[in-house]
């Protein structure tokens, strides 16, 4: 996945926008963090990922997951943007928005999703 991709892919979900956490360009919702890219290693934070989940995921995808001594403590997984699929990358992402973004935003969401 490129960078233009994954910037594709946060900005589809209603509103999403560009941010900065920790002083890094991030992606918010709401305020919320929502993920950003580390330059440093060309990954991408997954947030909302359980200890469990990410033992799962860096052991079936060592090329894609991985966590570095900073991230351990919380639930998340860094993820490789090269080798990570976009439709995995969005479901991601989708878990993570329907936890912080605003409720009005979520049902509007489920409502166009079921076609009503």
């Amino acid at each position: 996945m490129t960078e233009a991709e994954m910037e594709a892919i946060v900005l589809s979900l209603p509103g999403a926008e560009k941010g900065t956490s920790y002083g890094q360009p991030a992606f918010k919702v709401n305020g919320k963090f929502l993920t950003r890219l580390r330059r440093e290693d060309g990954s991408l934070v997954i947030m909302d990922v359980s200890p469990d989940e990410r033992e799962m995921l860096m052991e079936a995808e060592p090329a894609t997951f991985h966590l570095t001594p900073h991230y351990q403590d919380y639930p998340c997984v860094l993820a490789r943007m090269e080798t990570l699929h976009p439709g995995s990358f969005r479901n991601f992402l989708e878990r993570r928005w329907r936890k912080i973004a605003p409720r009005k935003l979520v049902r509007e969401q489920e409502k166009a999703e079921a076609g009503q």
